[in-house]
């Protein structure tokens, strides 16, 4: 079973993502708060599987939430979907720079809600459509002023490469293996090194990676 933890300061917003999710013979909602500074407590003490964290909340917002549950300092993080009803791109840059493994819109609708808690909990990372081809923009550094990328540890192989560019165009494990002729666990071989050549946390920070060192443009 997938446990999840639900974060929303409006009660209707939580009995929703409850039933939605509950229904689901592989998930679990273990607890559901209204407000920051108890989804950090609660999270940390029933360590869900996945975190649904609304933006705008009571005593922390959601967007600090996530730093402390899943961010660059955390030893043993959390995955982390961000839910909300604001579509701005300082809020996804920053949840995403914040650890977040997915960002969400609230009228997504159900089956993208789920289908977000399933690709975070296998590590895979699910952002609104509407929302992809602006982030990817903003990552590849086609700004006033490009980012500094930090070179990999050492190079990667040929196959990492492919791996890296299919994460980066947001294909799940599944969908890569079958375009590369790659089995799942060889995929994730290839994501994990990739991670530690790089300095990644998850598959988000590598197709951040990839965008911002040009690799995929």
């Amino acid at each position: 079973m997938i446990r999840v933890l639900i974060a929303d300061d409006q009660e209707m917003v939580r009995m929703g993502f409850r039933m939605i999710l509950d229904a689901q013979d592989d998930i679990e909602v273990v607890a559901d708060v209204a407000d920051g500074v108890s989804a950090v407590a609660k999270a940390r003490e029933l360590r869900p599987d996945v975190c649904l964290l609304d933006i705008r909340m009571p005593g922390l917002d959601g967007l600090e939430v996530t730093r402390q549950l899943a961010g660059p300092d955390v030893t043993d993080p959390l995955k982390v979907v961000v839910v909300t009803t604001f579509d701005l791109d300082e809020y996804v840059h920053t949840a995403l720079r914040n650890g977040a493994s997915g960002f969400l819109l609230k009228d997504a609708g159900p089956a993208l809600l789920i289908e977000a808690v399933r690709a975070a909990d296998r590590g895979d990372a699910l952002v609104s459509p509407q929302i992809t081809v602006r982030l990817l923009k903003h990552f590849d550094g086609s700004g006033p002023a490009k980012p500094q990328v930090k070179p990999p540890s050492e190079p990667l192989t040929a196959r990492e490469m492919d791996v890296v560019k299919a994460a980066a165009r947001g294909l799940t494990n599944t969908e890569i293996g079958s375009e590369l002729y790659l089995s799942l666990s060889t995929v994730k071989t290839h994501l994990a090194s990739v991670q530690g050549k790089i300095g990644a946390r998850n598959r988000v920070e590598i197709a951040a990676w990839a965008w911002r060192s040009g690799v995929v443009s």
